[in-house]
């Protein structure tokens, strides 16, 4: 699958390498490089594109704001050469955030992570799948030297950064090397539900729902825009039982 994809850059030679970048990957294909947030509007409006390519310090309008005013957002990459906006653009749920000058190793990576996000919904476990998670209310996860049991009922919330994952007890973290998306297929699909693509959630340990967060205890965790939907019908499923 081909991901249409835009460039907003308003630095001619920025842009001319994030096209050149973007050429090189036969999984992407470049629908336009816009030179301002404004020329962009049109054809993000006009256009499916599946991802973004934004610079965020542009004259007229950022590309924080540009975000802010879209109703329909495709997955964004944030490009700059300042920091300060690191954590506003996670509170948007940007799938990365890459820093200038920008190699084409760190570009891949960044472009991967999209296309993992754009993979279909892991199907319905089967009946297999349920039995041996009730057979097995547990898994085993790596903490430095040693593999450390970790009791489902007892997780609260699992954090992804990276390759790395700390998982939120009841009493305790733990942080392990792998990625968020192995441990979610760890996980019982009827407990625990991705909400964000830094976070996962257990159905008992949310506190309350709001319209764009879900409280855990005094954490506050972001509902990505890309999860609203398959977590509001999670909640509903389960509300009515």
């Amino acid at each position: 699958m081909k991901l249409n994809c835009v460039i907003v850059e308003d630095e001619p030679l920025a842009r001319n390498l994030l096209v050149d970048y973007v050429r090189k990957v036969p999984s992407l294909n470049l629908v336009d490089a816009c030179s301002s947030p404004i020329a962009a509007l049109d054809v993000l409006r006009n256009n499916t594109i599946d991802l973004l390519f934004l610079d965020v310090q542009m004259p007229e309008l950022t590309g924080i704001s540009l975000l802010k005013v879209l109703q329909k957002r495709p997955l964004v990459i944030l490009t700059t050469a300042y920091s300060d906006y690191a954590l506003e653009g996670y509170e948007l749920d940007i799938v990365d955030y890459l820093l200038k000058p920008i190699t084409f190793e760190r570009f891949l990576r960044a472009v991967d992570k999209a296309a993992q996000r754009l993979e279909p919904r892991t199907p319905a476990p089967t009946f297999a799948k349920v039995q041996q998670v009730a057979e097995q209310p547990f898994v085993f996860v790596k903490d430095g030297t040693k593999l450390v049991k970790i009791i489902f009922d007892d997780i609260l919330y699992v954090e992804g950064l990276k390759d790395y994952v700390t998982i939120h007890l009841k009493n305790q973290k733990i942080t392990s090397l792998q990625r968020l998306k192995t441990l979610e297929d760890e996980l019982p699909p009827d407990k625990f539900i991705r909400i964000h693509n830094s976070f996962i959630v257990a159905l008992h340990a949310i506190d309350s729902v709001h319209k764009n967060n879900v409280q855990v205890r005094n954490a506050m965790l972001p509902i990505g825009e890309t999860y609203k939907k398959s977590f509001r019908e999670f909640i509903e499923k389960n509300r009515m039982q």
